[in-house]
């Protein structure tokens, strides 16, 4: 199985929070921006991929059990999601890329044998 650490080395992530869990499994990867969406489609220990920086993203990401959160494009994540994210032990990683490619990376490192 792969884990979080595994990901954030390959892909050079950065982790902004959750350090604490980033020995969780990963499973698969999914994209979405819209929470309610999301709340209704994510799966345990997927990877989630979004833009979207609000507090809310940690509830979403605990109710779906995610392995880890990503935000793309380097959007500038708020203080009280930081320090949330952190309090819940869920890994809130960002990168420049885009969601495609980061969920393009995801899976290639997914299928390494």
């Amino acid at each position: 199985m792969r884990t979080v650490k595994g990901l954030i080395s390959r892909l050079d992530l950065e982790l902004v929070a959750g350090e604490k869990a980033i020995g969780n499994d990963i499973k698969s990867v999914y994209i979405g921006d819209l929470l309610s969406w999301v709340m209704s489609h994510v799966k345990q220990k997927d990877v989630w991929i979004t833009i979207q920086t609000n507090i809310n993203v940690v509830a979403v990401a605990a109710l779906g059990e995610v392995s880890c959160v990503i935000i793309a494009e380097g959007a500038e994540i708020e203080e009280i999601t930081i320090k949330k994210a952190e309090q819940e032990d869920i890994p809130l990683l960002r990168s420049n890329l885009s969601a495609y490619d980061l969920a393009v990376e995801i899976n290639k490192y997914l299928e390494l044998k």
